[in-house]
């Protein structure tokens, strides 16, 4: 298979910390659609367990305040992993704009190259019309008897 070229995305992919990493998966995980299923889903068998099956023994009856414990717990740690994520996008978003730049001020640099060209093209064309004129003995545009 052919070599991969390093790029700064994969340098900067590389150079993560594992618990940049980590802070990446959980996003991801708490940011879909499967996590507000099951989310949903387990709140609704603690309370079905807790208020049917369990009536007279239930571990966490009606107000759930064991539930409310877990649920305050898990808002904060969302709350610092979404913090630590966003953190980590900041910087992306900092070294794309800087990748940018820097690609911006090469193409300039190339583009003033390219004119410079351009106009050097353009003086030598002026001195080739001079030159051809009508010199003596020559008629036709290309200066043939």
């Amino acid at each position: 298979m052919a070599e991969m070229r390093m790029n700064w995305h994969r340098r900067h992919k590389e150079a993560l910390s594992a618990g940049d990493r980590a802070a990446d998966t959980l996003r991801n995980g708490m940011g879909s659609w499967p996590f507000v299923g099951i989310f949903v889903g387990s709140m609704g068998l603690w309370a079905a367990v807790n208020t049917f099956l369990l009536a007279s023994r239930a571990w966490d009856p009606y107000p759930y305040i064991l539930l409310n414990l877990f649920l305050s717990m898990l808002a904060g740690l969302q709350g610092a992993i979404l913090l630590i994520a966003a953190k980590r996008q900041d910087a992306i978003a900092s070294a794309m704009a800087q990748h940018d730049y820097e690609t911006d001020v090469r193409a300039a640099a190339q583009i003033e190259m390219l004119m410079n060209i351009n106009a050097e093209q353009l003086k030598l064309l002026q001195e080739l019309r001079g030159l051809r004129g009508n010199p003596p003995g020559a008629s036709g545009e290309f200066g043939l008897p």
